[in-house]
């Protein structure tokens, strides 16, 4: 088929059963992604190939690739700079061009004067282990002209997943009847060779590269300069040591499409300050609703009225999302787990890309900027 004739709309039904799969239900490192998508999705491999190349190429999937769980490759956070409103949009920009270790940059605003609400730019960082996220948020400062800033490290996770179009049709008070799991925060150690093999791996693919179809970790073998069994056998080893996450299609889910549809309109940063030692048990209640993308445990301290659950949900209406929050706060309370405060933080202008997380890189960056890296070990 002509690739212009491909459809690409995410309401086609044959692209819904593979974006259904597609965004995350590949789970850890495949050997034929593709394969497995075409076989839980019951569309065939060059079908899969075909419509994925087009909606990349169409701009409809942002990017594909292996995704990493980055929070086991380098300490990470959520950052909230507070900064003159004039400056926001560029300091927006130099997070979203010049620094690549920021990956999620939004605008948020609140609905009304609260605690936090002056921080207006929120980011998500990863700096290289062995090196200092402060330090680095103290540079990023100095460069954008920001006042002050809130490093809210995870310290569990609770939901970490896309799944956009399957999530649309949730009913506010769906959740799991089990209980979710948790994944704890802790840097992995890697070799030379091991970070080689990650650095090929993590790549995301291009129009092109998908539709050669056949091998297609087979140029990432040779950019990592080791045969493809033992390319293999490295991502594997990685993938049970918890390092690698999912094979995904990410949908571009800020911004129009070409058909003038969208993924979703409206993105919520949810705040709720739960007693000192519940945060399991809530972080764990939270996580078990799936219309959430993300849950952590940070703690945002008196900045933020002391709170330590946080998450976000994505959606096409507004008062959908405050439903699920209001059915969220509900089973909280049936849980017996008091709320003191808690609030939303809704997303305006976002870009996100992926953080990058390999030391050489920041060596790199640093370079760039006239840093010396020593001067920003941790």
């Amino acid at each position: 088929m002509n690739q212009a004739s491909v459809p690409i709309s995410i309401d086609d039904p044959i692209n819904a059963s593979i974006l259904a799969i597609s965004e995350d239900k590949i789970d850890g490192f495949q050997r034929d992604p593709i394969g497995c998508i075409a076989q839980r999705s019951g569309v065939p491999a060059e079908v899969v190939l075909e419509r994925i190349g087009a909606m990349l190429s169409a701009g409809v999937i942002r990017r594909v690739r292996q995704t990493l769980l980055t929070t086991s490759l380098a300490p990470g956070a959520l950052v909230a700079w507070k900064i003159e409103p004039e400056k926001v949009d560029e300091a927006f920009d130099f997070f979203f061009r010049v620094d690549p270790f920021s990956g999620h940059v939004v605008i948020r605003s609140t609905d009304r004067q609260c605690p936090g609400s002056e921080f207006r730019l929120w980011t998500t960082l990863k700096v290289p282990a062995g090196f200092s996220l402060q330090k680095h948020c103290q540079y990023l400062a100095q460069r954008t002209g920001a006042e002050d800033f809130a490093v809210m490290p995870a310290k569990k996770v609770f939901a970490l997943g896309v799944g956009h179009l399957r999530r649309r049709s949730l009913e506010p008070g769906t959740r799991s009847q089990k209980p979710t799991r948790v994944l704890d925060v802790r840097v992995e150690q890697l070799s030379d060779a091991e970070w080689q093999v990650l650095e090929a791996l993590k790549r995301e693919f291009a129009a092109d590269e998908l539709r050669m179809g056949v091998d297609l970790w087979k140029p990432r073998a040779d950019e990592a300069g080791v045969t493809l069994e033992a390319f293999f056998d490295a991502a594997e080893q990685l993938s049970q040591r918890g390092i690698v996450g999912r094979f995904s299609t990410f949908l571009e889910h800020v911004k129009k499409l070409s058909d003038g549809s969208t993924v979703t309109r409206y993105n919520a940063l949810f705040h709720w300050a739960v007693p000192p030692g519940r945060e399991m048990e809530a972080g764990i209640e939270v996580g078990r609703h799936p219309v959430m993308t993300h849950a952590y445990w940070r703690d945002g301290g008196p900045r933020f009225n002391q709170v330590n659950i946080m998450g976000v949900a994505h959606g096409t209406d507004r008062d959908w999302l405050l439903a699920h929050k209001a059915a969220i706060d509900r089973h909280l309370a049936q849980a017996g787990i008091e709320v003191s405060y808690t609030n939303v933080f809704w997303g305006g202008r976002s870009e996100i890309k992926p953080s990058e997380v390999v030391p050489s890189a920041y060596h790199r960056w640093c370079a760039e900027q006239g840093i010396d890296p020593e001067s920003m070990r941790a």
